[in-house]
C-alpha cells in the first residue's frame, strides 16, 4: 500500500503535527509513505528519506519567521505550495499509483490534497485535523469567495476525517464533512522516558538552579510557542499575584520561542519580575522531560487549543496541571480528577488554582489527581496504541485490505 502525505512542514522543523506523522509512520513498516512539503530553509534538502517517509520539499527555502508564517518569499513558498505540489504529484502518482492521500491539517496542505483529489477522484482522501489556533481566526483567513469555496471542499471532498480532539471533530461537521469522522488523539512522545522520571523529587532540579532559583522555591512551568493564543502574559500576571498577594516563593520558567518574545520581556520588566520569570528559550523535545520533572505546577492558560501535547507530557511525568476549558483540553482534563481548570484571560483565577495546588493541606488530593492523570496518559495517549488505530484507517481507505478484501468504504 502506498500513501502520499501533504504537509506544510516536516523535520527538522518540528511541531505537534510533524511529531505525530513521524511517530505513526515509524510504527507502520508495511506501508510506503511519500511526503510533499514546503522547503522552509535553504539548508533543507530538496529530497531525502526520514525514517519511513520519502520527503520531497518544494520552494526557495527562504525563512519566513515563526513557523514559516512571516512575510516575504518564505510566505510565498507556502502560498504557492498547492500549485507546485500539483505538478509534482502528477509525476509521483504515475510512478507509484497511490491508494490514499493524507493531508496534515486543513491549511495549504489541504488545498494541495484537494487539487489532487479533483484530478484523481478514485484515490481516497484522508485529512487529519491538528489545528491549535482559534478556529474563527483560521476561517477569517479565507475571506475571498473562491478561496472559501475551496476550503469548504477540503472537508466535503474528504473520504475520512481524523481529528485529535472532539472539538475539532465538531468543527469538521460544521464545515460540511459528510464522510466518517474519527477522533484519534496525538500521543506523548517517548512516553517511557517521561513516565520513568521521579517527578517533583529533586530530579534535575540542580540544572534549573543555574537559573538563579532558591532551593525552597516552587517552580511554575509552561512550555509553548510564545504566541498570544497560549496566554503566557496572563500567567506572568498570575505569578505577580502569587508573589505580591499570597507571598509565595515561586518562579515561573518559560520554555519556548515565538513572535511574542519581546512583548513578554517588556511585560516582565514592567511588573518588575526579572528575577522571578525565567525565559529559557527553545528546549529540545528530549530534554523537556527534565523540566516537567522539576516543576511543582505546569500551567498553560490557553485561549485556544486543538489538543495540547505539553499538558499530556506534564501529566505523564507527574506534574499537576492547570489549564483553561477551551478547545480539545476537556478531552483529557476533568476538573479535580486529572487537573484543574482556570478561567480564560483571568490571572487571578490562574493564581488561585496554583496556590491551591501548592498548599500543603491539599497534598493528598493533589497526589490523587497526579496519579489519575498519569494513568490516563498511559492508557489513552500512547503512540503504540494510536499508531494501530491510524493503520486501521489507512487500511479501510485502501483499495485492498491486508486480507485481500476490497475497501471498507467502497
Amino acid at each position: 500500500m502506498k500513501i502520499l502525505i501533504f504537509s506544510t512542514a516536516y523535520f527538522p522543523h518540528v511541531g505537534g503535527a510533524e511529531v505525530a506523522v513521524k511517530e505513526i509512520t515509524d510504527r507502520i513498516g508495511d506501508i510506503a509513505f511519500d511526503m510533499i512539503t514546503v522547503r522552509l530553509n535553504k539548508q533543507d534538502k530538496p529530497q531525502e528519506k526520514i525514517s519511513n517517509v520519502n520527503v520531497y520539499r518544494l520552494g526557495w527555502g527562504l525563512p519566513a519567521g515563526s513557523r514559516g508564517l512571516g512575510t516575504g518569499l518564505g510566505k510565498l513558498d507556502k502560498l504557492l505550495f498547492p500549485f507546485r505540489a500539483a505538478r509534482l504529484t502528477s509525476k509521483l502518482h504515475r510512478q507509484n499509483n497511490y491508494e490514499v492521500i493524507w493531508s496534515i491539517m486543513a491549511s495549504f496542505s489541504g488545498f494541495a490534497a484537494l487539487f489532487f483529489k479533483k484530478k484523481h477522484p478514485e484515490v481516497k482522501f484522508l485529512i487529519t485535523l491538528q489545528e491549535g489556533d482559534d478556529l474563527r481566526k483560521v476561517e477569517s483567513k479565507i475571506n475571498l469567495p473562491f478561496v472559501k469555496k475551496w476550503f469548504k471542499q477540503i472537508f466535503t471532498k474528504a473520504d475520512y476525517v481524523q481529528c485529535i480532539s472532539h472539538y475539532l471533530a465538531k468543527w469538521a461537521k460544521e464545515m460540511g464533512a459528510k464522510c466518517p469522522i474519527e477522533v484519534v488523539p496525538n500521543g506523548v512522545n517517548q512516553i517511557s522516558d517521561f513516565t520513568c522520571l521521579p517527578a517533583r523529587q529533586g530530579f534535575q532540579i540542580s540544572d534549573l538552579r543555574r537559573l538563579g532559583l532558591a532551593d525552597d522555591e516552587k517552580i511554575i512551568l509552561t512550555t509553548s510557542r510564545l504566541v498570544k493564543k497560549n496566554g503566557i502574559d496572563d500567567l506572568i500576571k498570575a505569578t505577580q499575584i502569587l508573589i505580591t498577594h499570597y507571598s509565595l516563593l515561586v518562579t515561573l520558567v518559560i520554555c519556548g520561542t515565538g513572535i511574542e518574545l519581546n512583548n513578554l520581556k517588556s511585560k516582565i520588566k514592567h511588573l518588575k519580575l526579572e528575577d522571578k520569570v525565567k525565559l529559557v528559550g527553545f528546549v529540545k523535545p528530549e530534554e523537556l522531560s527534565e523540566y516537567y520533572a522539576a516543576a511543582d505546577v505546569f500551567c498553560r492558560p490557553s485561549l485556544s487549543e486543538g489538543l495540547g501535547n505539553s499538558f499530556l507530557e506534564a501529566m505523564a511525568v507527574g506534574a499537576p496541571v492547570v489549564a483553561t476549558q477551551v478547545g480539545g483540553i476537556p478531552d483529557f482534563l476533568t476538573d479535580g480528577k486529572t487537573g484543574w481548570f482556570c478561567k480564560v484571560n483571568d490571572p487571578k483565577s490562574i493564581a488561585e488554582k496554583i496556590k491551591y495546588i501548592l498548599d500543603e493541606k491539599n497534598r493528598d488530593e493533589v497526589n490523587r489527581v497526579i496519579d489519575n492523570a498519569k494513568q490516563m496518559v498511559l492508557e489513552k495517549y500512547n503512540w503504540d496504541i494510536i499508531a494501530p488505530q491510524m493503520k486501521n484507517i489507512f487500511s479501510a481507505l485502501g483499495t485492498r485490505l491486508p486480507d485481500g478484501q476490497g475497501s471498507a468504504l467502497g
